[in-house]
């Protein structure tokens, strides 16, 4: 499967920069899905007006690998037919991401499962393979990419991620069939590094870059990058957002994305609103990602934002150690009552009937 497969409006929506979140994963008390909720999730997503969906990334826990669930294959193949039936309802498309990540044999058997199920691209980490050289990392990324387009993702450390230098990512760039890079190291110096070789390697137009810094989403998406490079200066953006923080208030999400882009086409200074609105949206990641407690509590704490709105009855996780932090539950309190206006309760309010069967 190569990127010109991909539907046209599609991918010119993921080009020009759009919504993605990272859809997480909701379960009954028998740990096996909930598909009552999964339904209403990615129901809720769509009528919001993301641009794509990521299953089987780091906010659908990991552990749906494991043996001992085996969930991998269900997850992708309800969620799939979740979201074209509500495409299908909306009358429109999107992109469907799906997370790759283990050695190149788990990471070529869940290509194929990508696309067995119509995924359009995945999303694919390199966590497993630490101790790996860079040649043998870019070689591993090259297997996945001729099966099926691949979106590069740069994980921060604190959660499994490992440092991908440089001279990785210009060497990643020039692989054939690359769709875009996420970046998520939450660091300001290594999403320079990600940046900076996309630009030396000539490849502003053929990759888009999409934050994963959920740390500083705002900031991200209003700077230009601009570099020095051998064929003269380079600029390039970060047209969107494949995040974990935007799958809740995901409403809130489309229409921030959406004044980011009117602000950069429109060539007037930013206005200092947006730098504040950096900081507001920063508080409540801190809160949701559980920073304080190292992210020990970033699952369910976006887990808990859905079951608070009636999406999710449980923030149960498979890993049982996985829950809220002491305090976090009131940290939540805290910023729905400093920032109203970044939640989207309302909205989901008024039409959760219609997704929940």
């Amino acid at each position: 499967m190569k990127i010109n497969d991909i539907p046209k409006d599609v991918l010119t929506k993921f080009k020009n920069g759009c919504v993605i979140p990272a859809h997480p994963l909701s379960l009954t008390e028998e740990l096996s899905i909930d598909k009552q909720d999964m339904r209403a999730i990615a129901q809720y997503y769509i009528a919001a007006g993301v641009g794509g969906i990521a299953i089987g990334v780091h906010t659908t826990q990991f552990e749906i690998r494991e043996s001992k669930h085996n969930l991998l294959e269900e997850v992708l193949s309800f969620t799939s037919a979740c979201i074209d039936e509500a495409c299908k309802e909306n009358n429109r498309e999107i992109l469907k991401v799906s997370g790759i990540c283990g050695n190149t044999e788990q990471a070529l058997s869940e290509a194929q499962l990508a696309k067995e199920y119509g995924f359009h691209a995945s999303l694919l980490s390199l966590a497993a393979l630490k101790d790996k050289s860079v040649d043998e990392l870019i070689s591993h990324c090259e297997r996945i990419a001729k099966e099926i387009p691949i979106i590069g993702f740069y994980l921060q450390p604190a959660v499994g991620g490992c440092l991908l230098g440089y001279d990785f990512w210009q060497r990643f760039a020039n692989i054939d069939n690359v769709l875009g890079i996420k970046m998520a190291p939450f660091n300001r110096y290594q999403t320079i590094d990600v940046v900076r070789a996309i630009c030396d390697a000539g490849k502003t137009e053929e990759i888009t870059l999409y934050t994963g810094n959920d740390d500083n989403i705002v900031m991200d998406l209003l700077t230009p990058f601009r570099f020095q490079t051998e064929n003269g200066i380079v600029e390039t953006r970060i047209k969107g957002g494949l995040l974990g923080h935007w799958c809740v208030w995901t409403k809130r999400a489309v229409e921030l994305l959406d004044e980011i882009h009117q602000i950069i086409e429109s060539g007037n200074s930013i206005p200092q609103e947006m730098i504040t609105r950096n900081i507001e949206v920063t508080d409540c990641n801190a809160v949701l990602f559980d920073a304080a407690n190292n992210f020990s509590g970033c699952i369910p704490g976006v887990h808990e934002v859905l079951r608070r709105q009636g999406l999710m009855k449980s923030i149960r996780c498979l890993n049982p150690a996985e829950t809220l932090s002491e305090g976090q539950s009131e940290e939540l309190d805290r910023i729905y009552k400093s920032y109203p206006h970044l939640t989207d309760d309302d909205f989901v309010k008024n039409n959760i009937s219609k997704w929940i069967d």
